[in-house]
């Protein structure tokens, strides 16, 4: 068969996986019991079975040969002068077509999973700005006595002495610690990796993320160790099969404050309160700075330090691969786009009207 009639195939399959993916995004239960807890962890059983003990990204490595070959492709059509405009976008839309499937079929579907807050029983209701002042207080709290264990001094910024392949090798206990706290979240072999484009991730503003074509959970390795731990139990709560982003920061929340590792406890802490400060910062200034006026001088030098870490790496582009991540999460069941990532805030506060800190 000639290959524009397979792109044209290709490109009608494209049509019809998608009405699959908004019909079987209204059955939840079924992906639930069927995807998530089925079909995937199979896949993931294979995939870090296969990629998990290589020590550097696959996902990486084919990202980039990708790269490689459609500017090949490009700098080869302008030099014979064969750049067929239609034929081009037939081929295009067939290689979307093959992403799109391979995309929902190794893990995109669990965007779709039944919600964390209806697994844990959390009753979500809209939180007021006296809820979120009186809890972010106690997580100050619980931070500042964290923070005081492991320093014994409250102006000490804490220095984990641990390697971040040492961090990446204690986040697997960490999270067989979450499963047997929290049944729920099942998973078996789990890995997580250095991304081989650490600096172009900090470039774009990302810590980490999950490849979806090869499973593997990867982080940026030039981000601070304080931070380190908070961003594995991210990525490794994505690879257990948790989608949304605001749902996978909550689960590796409370894989950390989980742990036996009191490092890991202070992660989980600290990435809570930068979503919560983040949230007084724009709708209450002035508890912002009260607020942030109860921080250990020490836990102060660490958002410090976060933040002059970012800024490092602040560049024009960083806006536009911001848009389109939002345009791809809103494409994937999170109407809120980037801004997912702090609705963790909700979970938290909600979480906490049932359960001590």
């Amino acid at each position: 068969m000639e290959q524009k009639k397979i792109s044209k195939i290709l490109v009608l399959l494209l049509v019809m996986q998608w009405a699959f993916v908004q019909l079987i995004s209204k059955f939840p239960n079924y992906i639930e019991r069927f995807y998530s807890n089925g079909l995937y962890v199979f896949l993931n059983k294979i995939y870090q079975f296969l990629l998990g003990w290589i020590p550097f990204s696959i996902g990486d490595i084919l990202y980039l040969l990708l790269i490689l070959y459609l500017i090949k492709q490009l700098v080869n059509s302008i030099k014979k002068k064969t750049f067929n405009a239609k034929k081009s976008l037939w081929k295009l839309g067939a290689i979307i077509s093959i992403v799109f499937f391979v995309f929902h079929f190794n893990w995109g579907l669990n965007y779709y999973r039944i919600r964390i807050s209806e697994k844990l029983k959390i009753d979500i209701q809209p939180y007021s700005s006296n809820d979120l002042e009186l809890f972010t207080k106690r997580l100050i709290t619980k931070l500042n006595e964290t923070h005081i264990s492991i320093t014994k001094n409250d102006t000490i910024l804490i220095d984990n002495p641990a390697t971040k392949k040492e961090i990446r090798e204690k986040s697997y206990l960490v999270y067989n610690e979450f499963q047997q706290n929290l049944p729920d979240f099942k998973h078996q072999k789990l890995h997580v990796k250095s991304s081989l484009f650490s600096v172009p991730l900090a470039y774009m503003g990302f810590a980490g993320y999950l490849n979806p074509f090869t499973n593997e959970a990867q982080v940026n390795y030039l981000i601070p160790k304080n931070t380190y731990t908070a961003t594995v139990c991210h990525e490794l709560a994505h690879q257990i099969g948790i989608g949304p982003e605001s749902e996978a920061n909550f689960v590796g929340y409370l894989a950390g404050i989980n742990s036996s590792d009191k490092y890991f406890q202070y992660g989980a802490y600290l990435n809570a309160l930068r979503y919560c400060l983040n949230e007084l910062f724009y709708t209450s200034p002035e508890k912002f700075e009260e607020l942030k006026a109860l921080l250990n001088v020490g836990i102060l030098k660490d958002l410090q330090q976060n933040q002059d870490f970012w800024e490092l790496y602040q560049n024009w582009s960083e806006k536009y691969f911001e848009i389109f991540y939002d345009n791809f999460l809103k494409a994937n069941n999170q109407e809120d786009g980037i801004k997912s990532y702090s609705k963790m805030v909700v979970l938290l506060v909600n979480y906490y009207k049932n359960n001590e800190l």
